[in-house]
């Protein structure tokens, strides 16, 4: 925060660039009553521990609704997508009762991700060196038959692994987070506690690593628009104050270079022939599995990889719009609006549903109607 706010007012181009152009919101801690015993204890024999929990016993990166067992179980069942939903998946209601074992802190952010079209999240924590993307929740392997035998080049290390839609994009993220960081990819040292799980890249998905349910990173992607990660800055949770500042340099290019991925993809606004703005509408991109929603201006954005995509834009009671943008290299997203035209289905179902959703029986010329089709028709008309 002090960078930010000191580079801008000394007029470095790439900080005013990256704090007009940008929403950024900061949350200094957000847990700051256990990190509050944490620092009370000291780091001393594992003493952080104490500060991993809220007052009232909730570790908050596993206190969010498990939207992808969730999902995967209606899958299972075949209830995607007519009778359970694949995108943006609403919060079950035994998370909103006011007895439901949920802390304090994930009911504010839940609210917070409601309340603000967020599109690129990370949440710093400590005790590990890399990156990690969702899915963080391991999905169940399904059952095998017990006398089924096993192929000779059977190899199934991690069959509970699975990939988000936009497992390239996280990727993307992670990297640019990682490769930034002067010590983060130097994974040649091994990792904190044990070997190197990164592949040698500073990066793993979270479910590969540390299996977990209902954390904030699928939750955010499952719920709303928001890409989310989870950064893990050091070995050390508490550095001796002589070894801030290098852990801050460290950081500081990658906190940079992340940020300023949110600029890379498409944007733009949905809008009706009349110039007012949709609010609502769907966002497809094709061949990636995951829409996203436009926010209450009818904009909207969309973190891509390079490439060329076809994209649509659809909205209730509007006939759909497609066109194909393209994503450069450079950082800079590419406007792609769209207009949509008012749909006539609407009215036609209100005509079906008055006729009994039957089908409305064609009148053939020069044939006389009955007293029955004319009355028929009188209503209708």
């Amino acid at each position: 925060m002090q960078f930010l706010c000191k580079e801008y007012q000394d007029g470095n181009p790439r900080v005013r660039s990256l704090v007009t152009d940008t929403r950024i919101h900061l949350v200094p801690s957000l847990n700051p009553d256990g990190y509050e015993l944490a620092h009370e204890a000291g780091s001393e024999l594992g003493n952080w521990a104490l500060g991993h929990w809220t007052e009232e016993g909730f570790d908050l990166f596993e206190n969010f609704p498990d939207l992808a067992s969730a999902l995967w179980a209606a899958e299972e069942r075949r209830l995607v997508p007519h009778q359970f939903p694949k995108h943006h998946i609403p919060i079950p209601e035994r998370y909103l009762s006011e007895d439901a074992a949920v802390a304090v802190e994930t009911r504010a952010v839940m609210a917070w991700m409601d309340k603000n079209p967020f599109v690129l999240g990370a949440n710093l924590q400590g005790g590990e060196k890399l990156v990690s993307f969702p899915f963080d929740t391991a999905r169940p392997s399904p059952p095998m038959p017990a006398a089924a035998p096993r192929p000779l080049d059977y190899e199934d290390e991690h069959p509970e692994l699975q990939e988000t839609p936009d497992d390239a994009v996280f990727r993307w993220l992670a990297i640019s987070y990682a490769s930034a960081h002067l010590t983060m990819t130097e994974t040649f040292r091994g990792g904190c506690h044990a070997q190197d799980v990164t592949d040698a890249m500073g990066i793993v998905q979270g479910a590969k690593w540390h299996p977990r349910a209902g954390s904030m990173n699928d939750f955010s992607y499952l719920h709303t628009n928001c890409l989310e990660l989870s950064i893990y800055l050091g070995c050390d949770k508490f550095p001796h104050e002589s070894e801030l500042q290098q852990e801050w340099e460290n950081n500081k290019e990658s906190l940079l270079t992340f940020m300023e991925q949110i600029h890379r993809g498409i944007k733009g606004v949905v809008t009706d022939q009349q110039g007012e703005p949709i609010a609502n509408a769907t966002i497809v991109v094709g061949g990636i599995n995951h829409n996203i929603r436009t926010a209450s201006g009818g904009d909207y954005w969309r973190i891509l990889n390079p490439g060329e995509y076809r994209v649509s834009a659809r909205a209730e009671g509007y006939n759909p719009s497609v066109k194909t943008c393209h994503v450069l290299y450079d950082i800079g997203a590419t406007q792609c609006n769209f207009i949509l035209s008012r749909s006539n289905w609407k009215r036609i179902r209100e005509i079906m549903a008055m006729n009994g959703n039957r089908p409305i029986r064609r009148v053939v010329p020069g044939r006389p109607m009955t007293p029955r089709e004319r009355l028929r028709l009188r209503l209708r008309l």
